[in-house]
């Protein structure tokens, strides 16, 4: 359901090329997001949206690949046979000419039809980094205008380290200007990580808290309930670190970190997240904790290594906790924590910051303030804080101000992390995509333990049990690095389903 605002509709006539049509981010993600633009009417109906892939399809069965996956509201049907119809097929290799030649003509035709004379052209490569360069490349010399507005979004991984990052940077960078490439990191485009800037910098209470003085750790988590499920193969080249957590949880810590921008213009927030990201300090490869899932308890879920298609000796990480330190003003001393695992106990991704405790006086073991920010599943912000509980006694309890969107937002439109991002990419608004130089300072500061890690003398992750909250050192990994763990009564709403214990314990 739409919010009260008024919708962004963007250029009319503009031309949608989506690579790698047939694939399953394209059905699943791209197709999709493109749908609920139009639906809330962001999308202009004059627009062309055209898939291009080396499958012979037809426009019908991309059609029927595509419908599926869109979300329907009720009363939107003939939205979504609208939306079909603005998208039609063009069958070709990736590597030559002819079918960009194909793509070329029927991009032309239309805009003939339509006298554009200054054509607005968005390409979104689903695709392997493997291609990229090539696909960039037929694109420049068969369906690149001078004229006009040209944008080129590319799916991450952006190379599997520094040496490979940089590569494909270098082969890039003589076919587009950085202003035309939109490096897509999906997790910028979430609502609770959009929300960021504004919830530290709008809010006098938050903005004057957020640092050393009274800040004591900081907990960015990303927790899946499932295990490789079948992708084994490919995961075993990746693990969890390339996986999320130098993309995805770097974006969410930068973010976090960074000192105000000038303003909202792209390049002013770009450049503080590039500032903060050169005050880390290297990753201590002894202040890490390590893991891999091996069978659940019962015995009911296979271990990673039970994957046939994941080596038997397999030392790939599927749980991961790192320490992060910077060496400035703000943040000097506070010790940040980035944990992420697979076939864990349950699913999220949430940010806490632990305030530091109340000084002693009149107070005595006080629990210490928390401010948790849910950016899946259902959206939510809450702070943990003491209150005294109701009637004649004198003693506290902790409770929360709470912010679940589900419940404050029930007449808004919150639009998925794609839709958002090409909804930004069609504006040409750079303020959540990676930058090169960002990109470049991330493998740099990740490379070093990943050569670690995956070297000859790489140590033995811990095994966990699939279904357990990860490996048995955790809690004291993160005591270690001032995680203070409630035990008093905690007051939860009813309503409020937050992950707790009888004690008040949150379940880490």
């Amino acid at each position: 359901m739409s919010s009260s605002n008024s919708p962004v509709v963007f250029d009319k006539n503009t031309v949608v090329v989506v690579f790698g049509a047939s694939g399953d981010l394209s059905k699943k993600k791209t197709f999709p997001a493109l749908f609920g633009l139009f639906r809330e009417g962001c999308l202009d109906p004059s627009t062309k949206i055209i898939g291009y892939a080396r499958s012979e399809l037809t426009v019908d069965d991309l059609r029927k690949k595509v419908e599926p996956n869109c979300k329907v509201n009720e009363g939107d049907d003939e939205k979504l046979k609208e939306f079909l119809q603005m998208i039609s097929y063009v069958h070709g290799p990736y590597d030559k000419d002819e079918g960009y030649k194909k793509l070329a003509a029927e991009i032309e035709q239309f805009e003939k039809e339509r006298s554009i004379k200054n054509p607005n052209r968005l390409f979104y490569l689903a695709l392997p980094p493997s291609v990229f360069v090539t696909v960039v490349g037929h694109i420049k010399s068969n369906v690149y205008s001078e004229q006009g507005t040209m944008r080129v979004i590319i799916e991450k991984p952006f190379g599997h380290d520094l040496a490979s990052f940089r590569e494909l940077q270098q082969q890039l960078a003589p076919l587009l200007r950085e202003e035309e490439v939109f490096r897509i990191d999906h997790y910028l485009g979430k609502e609770m990580v959009k929300n960021l800037m504004l919830l530290r910098f709008g809010n006098v209470f938050f903005n004057a808290a957020w640092n050393k003085e009274t800040v004591q750790m900081i907990q960015i988590s990303f927790k899946e309930p499932f295990g490789t499920e079948g992708r084994g193969g490919y995961f075993d080249s990746v693990g969890i670190i390339r996986d999320v957590m130098q993309n995805h949880l770097l974006q969410v810590l930068t973010l976090l970190t960074m000192e105000r921008p000038a303003s909202y213009d792209p390049e002013s927030v770009r450049d503080e997240k590039v500032k903060v990201l050169k005050a880390f300090e290297p990753i201590d490869h002894n202040d890490i904790l390590i893991g891999q899932y091996g069978k659940s308890i019962d015995g009911e879920k296979p271990g990673y290594l039970d994957d046939d298609t994941v080596k038997k000796d397999s030392k790939c990480l599927t749980y991961a906790a790192l320490t992060f330190k910077i060496k400035n003003e703000r943040w000097d001393g506070v010790p940040i924590v980035m944990r992420a695992g697979k076939a864990l106990n349950e699913g999220k991704v949430e940010v806490r910051i632990m305030f530091k405790s109340i000084c002693s006086g009149i107070f005595s073991d006080i629990p210490s303030n928390e401010l948790v920010i849910r950016i899946q599943p259902s959206e939510a912000i809450y702070v943990k804080f003491n209150a005294k509980t109701p009637g004649l006694a004198t003693n506290s309890q902790l409770t929360e101000l709470d912010l679940t969107y589900a419940n404050r937002f029930k007449n808004y439109w919150i639009p998925e992390a794609y839709e958002s991002l090409i909804r930004d990419a069609l504006m040409g608004d750079h303020s959540n995509f990676v930058r090169d130089d960002e990109l470049d300072l991330s493998w740099q500061l990740f490379d070093p333990l990943l050569e670690y890690l995956e070297g000859p003398d790489a140590p033995q992750p811990e095994i966990y049990p699939y279904g357990s909250r990860g490996p048995a050192g955790l809690s004291k990994y993160l005591e270690n690095h001032h995680y203070v763990f409630q035990d008093g009564k905690y007051q939860w709403p009813v309503s409020f389903a937050h992950e707790a214990n009888d004690s008040g314990k949150s379940n880490l």
